[in-house]
């Protein structure tokens, strides 16, 4: 429940719910309310001297975990994690307080599972008219703010604080929309691949930089442009080289051979990365010029990108933006009419280096994204839109339309020390990024030696699940858990995020915590559990100590209540109890809300708990579904559940789900009978742990499924 009492500033302190926040406030802070009744603030200054950035001290903040959500680079955000002002970082987007009521930060030994006495103070930079706000500490604990505004509110629950909080912006701001107000793309259902990491093919480009006959000048890779809207000659090869005549043969051949549903196209926001050639003549029509990015003090405060950097040399070439709306018409219509089913467009964020001279980087930002959105809404069915490289608030709080987004950096093969981070990453990022898109965890490689470390955080994630495999080389016995005989996927409600006591340690390099990743299925809850200690450090940290005196094994407690929101799904039935099934383990438990499990992990290895409410029904049956044991997300192929109850006579137990393979149920007693489909099937039951599975064989369709007692 978020309060209702407003943040206000009272003696030099920002005091919340009675408890003070900050201190020495200065006077020049202003504490606007927020929409009536909603316990919001806007935070905001003034000065007398105008300027382009300004940098207000908001107060000093100490004494309270915080987690925050910050741009490592210009792309991208990641975690981090303190307890003073002075460890926000640059470009901080997001900043979470956890408050205890009777004391400040309390040892890491306190109790995970007492919430009761513990509010949350969440703090949202915003976009305020055609300014950007950002967060960031000082060494000596300053919070600071850098133009114009900061919203804050606080709540009980941070899931429905972060949530509710979104809604007031989205509600007050008018510039965005809720995930819930969104289309969802149908595409994400359903298993997919990626060309880059297994072709890294290129578009028709030039690259004015780099002489024929002379080795590639670094840097000038990323300043190829765009000289056309249609395909290159790859996709025009004769007919006796066993090519295509164009791409519309080509999306027909490959739809119609592989059985596809859908196909996306990549481009960058500017068209490519370079932007587009403006000396060519299909180009020419859009008024497009070259600019050279300017970089802000933040892009360049923490880690400095080559993309952003060898641009400044050699410039972009943009776009008008009164033309841009045109450009993504003429280049999605002739897409779509070649069968393309939608696009994902990368590097976004680099807009915001070329505001100069259009207004600002708000302003074009918000300009080029509603182009787009107008765009592929006209073109595309089904919102298929895949945004990249987006993590600036200039496009986080501008996204009108679309419904994804990718939430880190790359899935990196080759890279071994990343595969931890990026799992990490997706995870902290979808509390905010959640609440607006459907974040795009990104694809990974099935036959790699983390492969089943990063499928299982996807089966988890409630985002899309692809791979970019080279033809050839998989792992069907990971992509089998993943993916259904028809192709479709058993993806989870929402967005997978850490669960609540784990918001406020760092699952990197703690050297102790394990990261836990919650979400919700139609009837039950599901938590994934992954040491990523030991195996990679966070940009711009330094180890604490060196990664080989981490622990071999990290041992942490699962527990129903990590679930958030497990009522939703438990039905009037439910007697209090959960049944919890381990994936790896094949392990039953039956367990009360505050119960716990104990779970032992070496670096990059996992567990999946399917944690499902225990109903009670005639005769005293106690059940609950568990689903596909043979998937990660087991609970995903429960769709429904039914009973019909006589204490004097047959009581049966209906179930539908999607799928094939073991199906299992918790049971407390043995059933007489099993129909599937309306026919008799053979099941297995264990009277030790209640497990009841049956085998559903056949087509991968929907099922149902009667236990009779």
């Amino acid at each position: 429940m978020t309060i209702t009492a407003a943040p206000c500033v009272d003696d030099g302190r920002l005091m919340v719910r009675g408890k003070v926040v900050l201190t020495q406030v200065p006077t020049n802070i202003i504490v606007s309310q927020g929409i009536s009744g909603s316990g919001s603030a806007f935070l905001g200054s003034t000065s007398a001297i105008p300027s382009s950035r300004h940098v207000f001290n908001l107060g000093i903040l100490q004494g309270y975990k915080l987690l925050c959500l910050f741009r490592f680079k210009i792309w991208w955000m990641i975690p981090g994690y303190g307890k003073s002002g002075s460890d926000v970082p640059l470009e901080t987007q997001m900043l979470l307080l956890e408050i205890k009521q009777e004391s400040a930060v309390e040892d890491d030994g306190s109790s995970d599972s007492d919430t009761e006495n513990t509010f949350y103070v969440l703090f949202l930079p915003v976009l305020d008219g055609d300014f950007r706000t950002s967060l960031q500490g000082t060494p000596a604990n300053e919070l600071q703010f850098c133009v114009e505004s900061v919203f804050i509110n606080s709540g009980d629950n941070p899931f429905e604080l972060i949530k509710n909080s979104i809604k007031i912006l989205e509600k007050h701001k008018g510039t965005f929309r809720h995930i819930e107000n969104k289309k969802i793309p149908a595409h994400l259902d359903w298993f997919g691949w990626c060309t880059w990491d297994a072709f890294y093919t290129e578009q028709d480009t030039v690259n004015e930089f780099r002489k024929e006959g002379e080795p590639l000048i670094e840097g000038t890779q990323f300043a190829s442009r765009l000289v056309d809207i249609k395909e290159n000659s790859k996709f025009k090869s004769s007919e006796s080289d066993g090519g295509y005549s164009d791409l519309r043969e080509f999306v027909n051949t490959i739809k119609g051979k592989f059985g596809l549903k859908y196909v996306y196209v990549w481009h960058a926001l500017t068209g490519y990365w370079g932007g587009v050639l403006p000396s060519s003549e299909t180009m020419k029509k859009y008024n497009p010029k070259i600019v050279y990015p300017i970089q802000s003090p933040g892009n360049i405060g923490n880690l400095r990108d080559v993309i952003p950097d060898s641009l400044e040399k050699y410039g972009v070439g943009i776009i008008d933006p009164q033309k841009i709306f045109d450009f993504y018409n003429d280049l999605h219509s002739y897409l779509a009419s070649n069968g393309v089913d939608g696009v994902k467009v990368d590097a976004q964020n680099l807009i915001e280096t070329l505001g100069s001279g259009f207004g600002g980087r708000v302003s074009l930002t918000r300009q080029y994204q509603q182009a787009l959105e107008q765009s592929t809404s006209r073109n595309f069915k089904d919102n298929n839109l895949i945004c990249c490289m987006s993590h600036n608030s200039d496009s986080i709080y501008s996204s009108k339309t679309s419904g994804v987004a990718r939430a880190s950096e790359d899935f990196m093969p080759r890279e071994p020390t990343f595969q931890t981070l990026h799992v990490a990453s997706v995870a902290f990022n979808s509390l905010l990024l959640g609440e607006i898109v459907v974040p795009d965890w990104d694809m990974f490689h099935s036959k790699h030696e983390t492969a089943e470390f990063h499928g299982v955080a996807r089966a988890i994630g409630g985002c899309a699940v692809y791979v970019s495999d080279k033809p050839g080389n998989h792992d069907f016995e990971i992509l089998r858990k993943l993916v259904l005989p028809d192709g479709s996927i058993l993806r989870a409600k929402h967005a997978g995020r850490p669960t609540r006591d784990c918001l406020f340690k760092d699952p990197v390099m703690d050297g102790k915590s394990l990261l836990k990743i919650w979400n919700l299925n139609k009837l039950c809850g599901v938590v994934g559990v992954f040491n990523c200690q030991g195996a990679g450090n966070w940009p711009l940290k330094q180890a604490i100590k060196d990664m080989k005196t981490t622990p071999s094994a990290i041992s942490g407690n699962v527990s129903p209540c990590d679930v958030e929101f497990n009522l939703d799904v438990a039905g009037e039935n439910w007697n209090g109890d959960f049944a919890v099934y381990a994936f790896n383990s094949g392990s039953l438990s039956r367990l009360p809300k505050k119960g716990k499990i104990n779970v032992s992990l070496a670096t990059l290895k996992f567990e999946i708990f399917t944690i499902s409410p225990i109903r009670v029904f005639g005769q005293g049956v106690r059940f609950a579904p568990i689903g596909l044991l043979d998937m990660y997300n087991s609970g995903g192929a429960v769709e429904a559940i039914d009973a019909n109850m006589n204490d004097l006579s047959d009581s049966t137990v209906k179930i539908k789900a999607r799928g094939s393979g073991r199906f299992g149920v918790y049971s407390s007693s043995k059933p007489r009978s099993c129909m599937v489909d309306m026919k008799e099937e053979k099941f297995v039951y264990n009277p030790e742990n209640g497990l009841l599975t049956v085998d559903l064989t056949g087509d991968c369709k929907f099922r149902d499924i009667e236990f009779i007692y």
